[in-house]
């Protein structure tokens, strides 16, 4: 099949006595030429027609890019996309030509000289006008829309987008496509396309993280706390200053019915002692935290010679997603999973170029727990000024080591809640708080169910305070099989909740400090922490990670 088609792609444009053409077309938005374009280029004669661009032909792009070749003895087209040196993939589609209708209006104009015609069509809502003529007796276009219609000398889409012919040129031959490594369907295509736009780095697949004794470690995935943790380096490559960089993780339940904390981080490993000591070698290596209430809360602050856990995203299962879609209600239809993103491009400098330690969590005492998946995906933007950037890990309370016997975030019962002191070497220009805060205790009067403000403190002086809160948790019913339903006619999944919700992202919010000064610094953070009742109880998983210039 390989060759065939090889062989194909080149008697596609075999001998032709018709006159061949070259048109070169530029962008415009809104009345403006849009600057450092690559002309698109359409190599048109009676039989086919090409569309290239001078990044293709003159090899000065960076991968993909993309051909078409339009062959009109079947009515038919080529998408070639060049995926990177080696790699070539087409596909052929007999339909998408065929199916076009047009408007044709009574409107005409010159275009370099030609006389053009006009017609309209409507494509996902967006109206699309074409300038044509048939002057010069070949067809062709610098899109695969109108390609019938003759020689398109100008597109408009919605008024305000418009590519033009800037030049007509007489050629003596019509370019020969390159050799194509494989023939693929039309979904196949568009799918490969568009991953090979970016980087995916594949961190975790189809993980198991349940409670169990049986959960072992291998050769790249340790796994710790009876395996509701797993951990393995990765090595990131260098990520241009202005990309964007997400994270994005995917869960079913493959066995628990319940809505559980879940993290996607990072360990630091800069300092002389890491949440990596914690989990090899247990609780009692990590620093203790004491705010006077008699408990000893392991690894949740920064010190001298210790960094807490970065989170990169923390997430929350629904209601046994997957594993419990047989527990059907009329009119619902269950997902199959829950996809969680999110943008943590603010992150580059701790990530860039580096090896890295990255874990995932979820809180859970099921044998069969849940099964996930996790990528960082990196989406080359043009490079922007470089600005050095500070990032100062300070806390986090998210007790990932909750089945290992680490303390829950309940120190925030009195004055002190949570007291942070600092060192920067450098000053921050700038300076925000990256800062993520969910509620729990999952009772009527519990944090988890009623609204608590959060108040900052830096060096002495509020800073900056909000009460944390979810409102449309009912938009996920759909993802929650096995929430309970009750005489009220709400299900457990669709109460508000303190910034969480079952099958949701908690979102980061950004809080400005302004510039700080080289030398130490104190931050505090503040919750009015609910009594407990009998043996239920309130806490709070804070993080706070400092960024700045």
């Amino acid at each position: 099949m390989k060759k065939l088609l090889v062989i194909g792609l080149l008697l596609l444009f075999g001998v032709s006595y018709s006159q061949k053409y070259k048109i070169t077309y530029l962008k415009s938005s809104n009345g403006t030429l849009i600057e450092n374009q690559d002309p698109v280029w359409v190599f048109t004669n009676v039989n086919h027609t090409l569309l290239s661009s001078e990044k293709i032909r003159n090899q000065k792009t960076d991968y993909p890019y993309e051909e078409t070749t339009i062959d009109r003895s079947t009515n038919s087209f080529y998408q070639t996309a060049f995926l990177n040196s080696s790699e070539i993939i087409a596909t052929k589609d007999s339909i998408a030509l065929a199916k076009q209708t047009f408007e044709y209006l009574n409107e005409t104009k010159k275009i370099l000289g030609y006389n053009c015609k006009k017609a309209k069509t409507v494509v996902n809502s967006n109206t699309i006008e074409f300038w044509f003529t048939e002057d010069l007796k070949v067809k062709g276009s610098p899109s695969v829309l109108g390609q019938n219609l003759g020689l398109v000398l100008e597109m408009v889409r919605n008024g305000n987008f418009v590519i033009k012919a800037t030049q007509v040129e007489k050629i003596d031959a019509l370019p020969y496509f390159r050799k194509v490594t494989r023939l693929v369907d039309g979904l196949t295509y568009k799918d490969l396309l568009w991953k090979s736009r970016f980087t995916t780095i594949s961190v975790f697949k189809d993980q198991i993280i349940n409670f169990s004794e049986e959960s072992k470690s291998n050769d790249s995935i340790l796994r710790f706390a009876n395996g509701t943790i797993a951990v393995r380096k990765i090595k990131i490559p260098e990520i241009k200053s202005g990309s964007q960089i997400f994270v994005d993780v995917t869960e079913q339940s493959n066995g628990d019915a319940y809505d559980r904390t879940g993290s996607f981080f990072i360990i630091p490993t800069n300092k002389s002692i890491s949440f990596l000591d914690g989990l090899q070698n247990g609780l009692k290596s990590l620093p203790i935290y004491n705010n006077g209430n008699g408990k000893e809360y392991q690894g949740v602050t920064a010190t001298e010679n210790y960094n807490p856990v970065v989170e990169l995203m923390r997430f929350y299962t629904p209601f046994g997603v997957k594993q419990y879609n047989t527990l059907q209600l009329k009119d619902k239809t269950w997902a199959e999973n829950v996809l969680y993103r999110q943008d943590v491009s603010n992150l580059r400098t701790l990530l860039s170029g580096k090896e890295v330690w990255v874990g995932i969590f979820i809180g859970n005492y099921d044998k069969g727990g849940h099964k996930v998946s996790a990528n960082i995906t990196i989406h080359n933007e043009e490079e922007t000024k470089k600005v050095a950037t500070q990032i100062v890990p300070l806390f986090c309370t998210n007790n990932i080591m909750e089945m290992a016997g680490q303390e829950y975030g309940t120190m925030f019962n009195n004055e002190k809640g949570l007291q942070v002191t600092f060192r920067l070497d450098k000053p921050i220009k700038n300076c925000k708080l990256r800062y993520i805060t969910t509620g729990h205790g999952g009772w009527e009067n519990g944090d988890e169910f009623v609204p608590k403000k959060n108040t900052i403190v830096l060096d002495g002086k509020e800073t900056f305070s909000f009460t944390p809160w979810r409102q449309d948790c009912g938009s996920y019913r759909l993802s929650n099989p096995a929430s309970g339903n009750f005489p009220n006619g709400l299900s457990s999944s669709d109460y508000s909740r303190a910034n969480w919700c079952p099958g949701t992202v908690t979102n980061p919010i950004n809080i400005d400090l302004g510039d700080l000064e080289a030398g130490n610094h104190s931050i505090q953070i503040k919750i009015p922490q609910g009594a407990p009742e009998g043996t239920s109880f309130s806490s709070w998983n804070v993080s706070g990670v400092l960024i700045g210039e």
